[in-house]
């Protein structure tokens, strides 16, 4: 029960960020904000998730991932709050709380399934971020057809409330390790810690970069119609939830290390194809490749985070990688603007391909020992 209640959370945690972008377009026009209006707003939830991450490791360690049903609940309140927004700051401020108790849902959710790994249960992080991807995914195409068929933000929002509710409703017994002394309650940014973090960082920057840009390099770089450009996104959505499933198995028999390097060759290869692509059928290969390749960098990173620590220091030290690896999402998608304002859209795939390449030499080369290769004692469990 442990265990599904965990993959639960994960999927009711993309059900949310599916729906909620899809309705962005909603939502600009309810609170009547320009495009720079509301990216200034959309910034809120980055800022408000960075210290949330923070403080949410050190009550996880306090406490035990027990406190699920709590996070699931002020996530679920936060959550509506954009839907009753009528103005710009209202919205910012709503998106304050958002990012606040989004950032603490991750880092609670990544803990309890870590805990689960470390505890000798079976190997769940890579089949966890899979349910979050087709939570996203099923959201995302169901929203869509919501909004087609004239729902309001506000009431998309509120089912989303509902099944987060449940969900919290669900992880009542949700158990964890036993609180440790005070003196353990205190974040660590090892060497390990901070390299798990960058290299989750560097895997952040491609995704955030096909998932925010495959639509526009369709339509811009291929001239495909708005239906066709949102392929890309769905191709990635896809392709992201096929690769983690694929990486629940093959982490079993390469490891963490081959896996990540793996996924990554694949990413860049993906990418570099999409670089170049003649026609929108070889350019949404090369966004699958890219989405299936990179899709188990978290859940690899955030894994190897987790067993890594005490229980005492779990929270801590989900929380530190977490954050740090945050910066990756919110860096992402300005870097890509640059390069492609200044050198064109294919130029800032071709980073992207660039950055997916470089993360795996870095994997191979220096996370030896933060990724020791090696294979599990039980890869017919889970």
């Amino acid at each position: 029960m442990r265990r599904l209640g965990t993959l639960l959370a994960f999927a009711a945690f993309g059900v949310y960020w599916g729906a909620w972008g899809v309705l962005v377009p909603d939502i600009k026009d309810q609170v009547d904000a320009s495009v720079s209006e509301l990216g200034v707003a959309f910034l809120a939830v980055g800022f408000a998730a960075l210290p949330a991450m923070l403080l949410t490791g050190r009550v996880v360690d306090r406490v035990g991932p027990r406190i699920m049903p709590v996070a699931l609940v002020l996530f679920g309140v936060a959550a509506l709050l954009p839907g009753l927004a009528g103005s710009v700051p209202a919205l910012a401020l709503a998106l304050v709380f958002v990012g606040a108790t989004s950032g603490a849902l991750d880092v609670v959710i990544n803990v309890a399934a870590s805990g689960i790994e470390a505890s000798g249960g079976p190997r769940l992080m890579q089949l966890a971020h899979a349910a979050f991807s087709a939570g996203f995914l099923v959201a995302a195409v169901s929203v869509g057809l919501a909004r087609a068929a004239g729902a309001e933000p506000v009431a998309v929002l509120a089912g989303t409330t509902v099944l987060l509710f449940v969900t919290a409703l669900l992880n009542r017994g949700h158990a964890g390790a036993a609180p440790g002394s005070r003196a353990h309650r205190r974040l660590r940014f090892s060497r390990r810690l901070l390299l798990l973090g960058v290299l989750c960082g560097v895997a952040f920057v491609v995704e955030s970069g096909i998932e925010n840009w495959s639509a526009l390099f369709l339509e811009t770089e291929l001239d495909a119609s708005p239906a066709v450009g949102g392929l890309g996104p769905g191709v990635f959505a896809a392709a992201m939830v096929a690769g983690r499933s694929l990486g629940h198995w093959l982490e079993a028999v390469v490891g963490d290390r081959l896996l990540l390097v793996g996924g990554a060759v694949t990413a860049g290869g993906g990418l570099a194809l999409a670089a170049v692509a003649p026609a929108v059928l070889v350019a949404l290969l090369g966004f699958g490749l890219g989405g299936a390749g990179i899709s188990v960098a978290a859940p690899t990173l955030f894994g190897a985070a987790g067993r890594g620590a005490p229980d005492v220091e779990r929270g801590s030290a989900v929380a530190s990688v977490t954050t740090v690896s945050y910066l990756g999402f919110l860096t992402g998608p300005p870097l890509m603007g640059v390069v492609s304002g200044a050198l064109g859209l294919r130029a800032g795939m071709a980073m992207l391909a660039a950055v997916a390449l470089l993360l795996a030499a870095v994997t191979a080369s220096f996370a030896r020992d933060a990724l020791p290769v090696r294979r599990l004692q039980h890869p017919s469990r889970g």
